[in-house]
């Protein structure tokens, strides 16, 4: 009887080591996050995101005026160190306005992307698992949402529904969900004639695991960078409504609202719509860079 202990080597038929999958995972984000790292604007930019989340979050901490409260002494003033954006036609502060209204352009538009894309997603996900008439079905409808342009699909959807920001949160969701049904869809029907989708149904999985558990993870890039791609889309649509008067209460600091309120200035008090304007320009410009960014991150035919 041999009382040597067997070595087994690592790798060797006789060792099962659960730590290289850990492993590998790690190691891909960090090479994801590396990879975006070396893109300096989108760097940049989502610098800018974050920031603008942290005003959302502080908001009320950091307006240097209550952004509701009017001041008839101090109406349409200019840019000043006591006023750095200037007043609206009310005597209000328009910074105070601004860092209000971040949040609420960021939580209507995360909101209405957010559900267009788990609708979407699940859409894209059943249409390309199951096809047939399903397949049909959902990519027929979808067809008949893509032949309306989004702002004009809107304005109906909320003409329907009637003005609020609630209403806009639902028009953004239902255009944008076709777009996250088409492109889960295409990965769906690429995913699931994989070797390890075929070997998991060789071994009897089940439909729901198949769908949930090897397929929907390998959507997760798509799902990331559509979703912050339709985010800037979101914001610009939202705020085209509140202008058009459908959207938020003119009352309300919304940054769509206050370039509506503020076209009657142009003129004479060009600064009631610049700033506003800026807000919406740089916040979308800001998404779609990390939208950018992400995309060429994520793709493995890029390299970095």
């Amino acid at each position: 009887m041999n009382d040597n202990p067997t070595i087994v080597s690592p790798g060797s038929p006789g060792r099962s080591d659960p730590a290289p999958a850990p492993l590998r995972r790690n190691g891909r984000a960090g090479e994801v996050f590396r990879k975006f790292c070396k893109q300096r604007l989108s760097v940049a930019a989502g610098a800018v995101i974050l920031l603008l989340f942290l005003v959302a979050l502080f908001g009320p901490y950091l307006t240097p005026y209550n952004p509701d409260t009017p001041n008839y002494d101090e109406i349409l003033l200019g840019p000043s160190p006591s006023h750095w954006a200037g007043t609206d036609e009310y005597g209000r502060d328009i910074l105070s306005r601004l860092i209000a209204g971040t949040r609420l352009t960021l939580a209507v538009s995360l909101s209405s992307v957010f559900i267009a894309a788990v609708c979407g997603t699940i859409l894209g996900l059943l249409s390309g698992y199951y096809g047939k008439w399903l397949d049909r079905l959902i990519m027929r409808s979808s067809d008949v949402l893509f032949s309306f342009p989004d702002i004009l699909l809107a304005i109906g959807i909320v003409a329907i529904l009637g003005p609020g920001l609630m209403n806009v949160v639902i028009a953004v969701a239902v255009f944008g969900t076709p777009s996250f049904a088409r492109i889960i869809r295409s990965v769906t029907l690429s995913t699931k004639e994989t070797l390890f989708v075929e070997a998991a149904r060789s071994i009897g999985a089940g439909n729901g695991r198949m769908i949930w558990r090897h397929i929907f993870p390998e959507t997760l890039p798509s799902i990331t960078v559509n979703l912050t791609m339709k985010i800037g889309t979101a914001i610009l649509a939202a705020s085209s409504l509140s202008f058009l008067g459908m959207g938020a209460k003119p009352t309300e600091p919304d940054w769509g609202a206050m370039l509506s309120m503020g076209r009657d200035y142009l003129s004479i008090a060009p600064h009631v719509v610049y700033f506003p304007g800026a807000a919406i320009f740089l916040t979308v410009l800001a998404f779609n860079l990390v939208g950018d960014g992400l995309r060429d991150t994520l793709d493995p035919k890029t390299k970095n």
